[in-house]
């Protein structure tokens, strides 16, 4: 839960990093920090990019595109899971028996990659031009 003492550095940061959560945040800062690190794995990332810019994937779906194996898939996406970043939905097909599984990134899951990471990757660009010794600024 945020401390919200109030301390600030010079620049207006809050001096300790949880004060930048709300008063009634819903996430802990080591939640956040969860979400972030659990992103941080090839394959994860890999799973919440299909999901979030593909839609709900069943587990097949989700095993044909990335190329890995039944069990590597359910580990990782367990830990997406987890963290809040993906939910597990199970529904019934008509004409099917039993239930039919499928995941999708929560909306934590979609700005977490999108703010977060392919926002990091789109600026590359951004940061090569403004950091290049030959333009001449």
């Amino acid at each position: 839960m945020a401390t919200n003492s109030g301390h600030t550095v010079d620049n207006g940061v809050p001096e300790d990093p949880e004060d930048l959560l709300p008063e009634d945040s819903v996430l802990t800062l080591d939640e956040y920090l969860a979400m972030h690190a659990a992103v941080g794995h090839r394959t994860r990332y890999e799973i919440l990019y299909r999901l979030v810019h593909r839609g709900d994937m069943s587990p097949k779906e989700l095993e044909g595109v990335l190329d890995i194996d039944d069990s590597t898939l359910h580990y990782h996406l367990n830990k997406l899971v987890d963290v809040g970043l993906v939910e597990k939905r199970q529904r019934t097909e008509r004409g099917q028996d039993g239930l039919y599984t499928y995941y999708r990134a929560t909306v934590f899951g979609e700005v977490t990659l999108t703010e977060g990471v392919d926002e990091l990757i789109r600026g590359e660009q951004e940061f090569e031009e403004m950091y290049d010794s030959s333009s001449g600024i």
